[in-house]
C-alpha cells in the first residue's frame, strides 16, 4: 500500500458518505455508501479474511479512493445509485438498460393536450407515465385510450399561430377527436377527458368508473343519448380490462411485486405492478452481478436503481429475496413517496403466493434471454465476433451505422449515415443530411449536428439504435459524436472512429489509437462500411451540385458549357462569387484568357 494512501486512511471521516474505489488507472472500478465512512473503507485494507470472492478480487486492484460525504445515510443512498448509474463500475451489480424505454406522456401544449409516445423524460412539460418495458402491451393502452377518450392526435399549433383557422381531419369526421382545432370542445370538457385518461393511466380504474356511471346518468337525465352512449362504451371496455387484470388480492392497495432468477452472472428481474388491485403493467429487466453475488446485494442494488428515476412509489413493495440495509430503503421510499412504505419479503400465505407468480414470470424471462443468446451465437458470423473481440466490446456488433460528412468547396456540406447488418449493407436503414447549423468548413461541428439529428429521430420516432456506430474521422470527429450523444443521454452506445491517415481506430476509452493487421478481417469490415458512408455522402453532394449546376445565371453566356459551368462553381461558392471575380481569377480556373475575358464582359455589360 503506497504511503500517501495510509495517511488517507488515518484521516477518514466519522460521518456517512459514499466511497469511490479506483484503480491504478484511476478508473472506477466500486461504488458504496456507509453510514460511517471511516469504518466501512477500511475494512478493504484490513488483515481480516473476506469470504466474498467478488471482494477479494477487487481488493488487490485498489489504488486509491475518493470520498463523498453527506449529511444522512438515505443522502448517501440516493447519491451511491446516482453515481452508479453514470460511471456503471465493473464491480457494482449493474441494471442492464441497453436501451431508452418509452413513456406515455399527455403533453401541457394551449389547452388541448395529447397522449404521445416518447423516450424523453423531461418531467416538467408534461404527464408522464411508465416507462413500459413491454412496448406490446403499452401500444394496446395507447390505442384502447384513442379510441375510447377521443384526446387529439394532431400536433397542430392552437389557436392558429398566424391567426389562420383549421378544417377538421378525418380524426373528428370517424368520431377519433372532438375537433378542438375549430373550437368544437372547449377547454374545460376536453380537460374533463384529460383527467380521465391519467386516472386510467394512474391505475384508478374503480374509481373512474364511477365517475362515468355518475356522468353516464346525467346525461340521459338530459336526454342527451348519444353522448350517454359513448360513456356506456367507456365503462364496458374499461370493466373488460378491469376483469382480465384482476388479482386476488386481501385488500385494494398500490403494490409493486419484485422477482428474481439467476443463472450465473445473468439475472432477470420482474415488477408486476398492483394498482387498486389491478395488475396494470409487468416490466422486465436484465442485471448483470457476479457469480458470488449475495442475493441480499442483488435486490437493494436493484431496488435503489430502479426506484431512484420512477415516477410512481407505491404504499408496498414485496420482493422474492431480502434486502440489505432495508430500513434505510424504506426510509429512502417513503420520502420520495411522501407517505409510509412497506418493504417485505413474503414467506407465506396469499402475498408469498402473489410474489411465486412473479417468480414464475423471471424464470420465464431468465429462460428466454439465456436462449436467445444461444441462439445469438451459434448465427453470429466470425468476421462480427472477431470484431467484438479486437474492439474489446461489450456485445457483438450485429449493426453498425457509419457516418461521414462531405463538404467539398465551401457549400452544400452534407452527410451521410449507412447501416449494416450482419456485415451486408441495410440500404433501407440509410440518411442523408443537409447541413443546416454549421457555417463555413467545421467538421467537428458538422459531425455533432448530424449525428445528433440522426439519433434524436431514432429516439423519436423508436428506430433500430445499432451495436456499433462508427465515425469517419479521428479523435476530434470522435468527439464530436460523443458530445452529440451525451447531450440526447444516449451514454451506453458502443462507438469508434476510423482516422483515414493510417487507419487506426479510435476508441473513447483509449488515448492511443488501435492498429490492426491490413489483412485484418475485422479492418476490412470497418473499411468496408466507411468507404459505403463516404459513397452515399458523395452521391448525395454530387446530387445537389448538379441540381444547382442545371439552371445557372451562366448559361446565358456564350460558349460556357455544362463543363465549364462546373469548374466555375466548383471553384467558387456561387454565382455571384464569380460575377465578382477579376480576369485572372476566372483565367486561372478556366485555363483561357479569352473566355475569362468573355465572362467578364458579360457581367460588366448585365445590369
Amino acid at each position: 500500500m503506497a504511503i500517501d494512501l495510509k495517511d488517507k486512511l488515518q484521516d477518514l471521516p466519522d460521518k456517512p458518505g459514499v466511497y469511490l474505489m479506483k484503480d491504478v488507472a484511476g478508473k472506477i472500478i466500486y461504488i458504496g455508501k456507509a453510514k460511517i465512512l471511516r469504518n466501512r473503507v477500511r475494512t478493504y485494507f484490513s488483515n481480516a479474511p473476506e469470504f466474498n470472492p467478488k471482494v477479494a478480487a477487487m481488493r488487490e486492484k485498489i489504488a486509491d479512493f475518493e470520498l463523498l460525504v453527506t449529511d444522512t445515510e438515505v443522502e448517501a443512498l440516493i447519491l451511491e445509485a446516482n453515481l452508479v448509474k453514470l460511471h456503471r463500475p465493473r464491480y457494482n451489480i449493474s441494471l442492464k438498460d441497453d436501451k431508452r424505454y418509452p413513456f406515455l406522456k399527455l403533453t401541457q401544449d394551449d389547452g388541448f393536450p395529447r397522449l404521445i409516445v416518447t423516450r424523453r423524460l423531461m418531467q416538467k412539460d408534461g404527464l408522464y407515465f411508465g416507462p413500459y418495458a413491454n412496448v406490446g402491451p403499452m401500444r394496446e393502452i395507447h390505442r384502447l385510450i384513442t379510441r375510447l377518450f377521443r384526446l387529439r392526435s394532431c400536433s397542430l399549433k392552437i389557436p392558429h399561430p398566424k391567426g389562420g383557422k383549421y378544417k377538421v381531419c378525418l380524426q373528428y369526421h370517424i368520431k377519433r377527436c372532438p375537433g378542438p382545432c375549430e373550437r368544437l370542445i372547449s377547454p374545460e370538457v376536453y380537460d374533463r377527458e384529460v383527467q380521465k385518461v391519467a386516472k386510467l393511466l394512474q391505475g384508478k380504474s374503480a374509481s373512474l368508473i364511477e365517475q362515468l356511471r355518475q356522468e353516464m346518468v346525467e346525461l340521459s337525465r338530459q336526454q342527451v343519448f348519444e353522448e350517454a352512449a359513448i360513456v356506456r362504451d367507456q365503462i364496458r371496455a374499461i370493466e373488460l380490462v378491469m376483469q382480465k387484470q384482476k388479482v386476488t388480492e386481501d385488500r385494494i392497495v398500490d403494490r409493486d411485486i419484485i422477482a428474481f432468477a439467476r443463472s450465473a452472472a445473468d439475472v432477470a428481474a420482474v415488477v408486476l405492478q398492483l394498482r387498486d388491485g389491478l395488475l396494470i403493467g409487468r416490466q422486465n429487466l436484465h442485471l448483470k452481478a457476479d457469480k458470488d453475488e449475495e442475493e441480499a446485494d442483488i435486490a437493494s442494488a436493484f431496488i435503489k436503481q430502479y426506484y431512484l428515476s420512477a415516477l410512481f412509489i407505491p404504499e408496498e413493495v414485496y420482493c422474492s429475496f431480502k434486502t440489505n440495509d432495508e430500513q434505510i430503503i424504506r426510509k429512502w421510499l417513503a420520502e420520495k413517496r411522501g407517505g409510509r412504505v412497506e418493504l417485505l419479503s413474503p414467506q407465506k400465505g396469499d402475498k408469498a403466493r402473489i410474489v411465486e407468480m412473479a417468480e414464475t414470470n423471471a424464470r420465464l424471462l431468465l429462460n428466454e434471454l439465456l436462449q436467445q443468446r444461444r441462439e445469438r451465437e451459434e448465427k453470429l458470423p466470425g468476421v462480427v465476433a472477431t470484431l467484438q473481440k479486437d474492439l474489446y466490446l461489450v456485445k457483438p456488433p450485429l449493426s453498425i451505422c457509419a457516418f461521414d460528412i462531405s463538404n467539398l468547396g465551401i457549400s452544400d456540406a452534407v452527410g451521410s449515415m449507412v447501416f449494416f447488418r450482419d456485415g451486408k449493407p441495410l440500404k433501407k436503414n440509410y440518411r442523408h443530411f443537409k447541413i443546416k447549423t454549421v457555417v463555413g468548413q467545421d467538421d467537428f461541428a458538422m459531425m455533432q449536428e448530424v449525428v445528433s439529428r440522426h439519433f434524436s429521430r431514432v429516439l423519436e420516432d423508436e428506430e433500430e439504435m445499432p451495436d456499433l456506430c462508427l465515425i469517419d474521422g479521428g479523435r476530434g470527429q470522435l468527439n464530436a459524436a460523443l458530445a452529440a450523444l451525451q447531450e440526447l443521454g444516449i451514454d451506453d452506445l458502443q462507438v469508434c472512429g476510423l482516422a483515414k491517415r493510417f487507419e487506426e481506430i479510435v476508441l473513447p476509452t483509449d488515448r492511443k489509437m488501435l492498429s490492426l493487421p491490413k489483412t485484418s478481417s475485422s479492418l476490412k469490415l470497418l473499411q468496408r462500411v466507411r468507404d459505403e458512408a463516404h459513397r452515399f455522402a458523395l452521391t448525395y453532394h454530387k446530387k445537389l451540385r448538379d441540381g444547382k449546376i442545371e439552371k445557372s445565371v451562366l448559361d446565358d453566356i456564350p460558349g460556357i458549357g455544362g463543363k465549364r459551368k462546373e469548374q466555375l462553381l466548383n471553384a467558387f461558392p456561387s454565382a455571384d462569387a464569380i460575377r465578382e471575380a477579376t480576369v485572372e481569377e476566372l483565367c486561372s480556373v478556366l485555363h483561357s484568357n479569352k473566355l475569362a475575358q468573355q465572362i467578364r464582359e458579360f457581367f460588366d455589360l448585365k445590369p
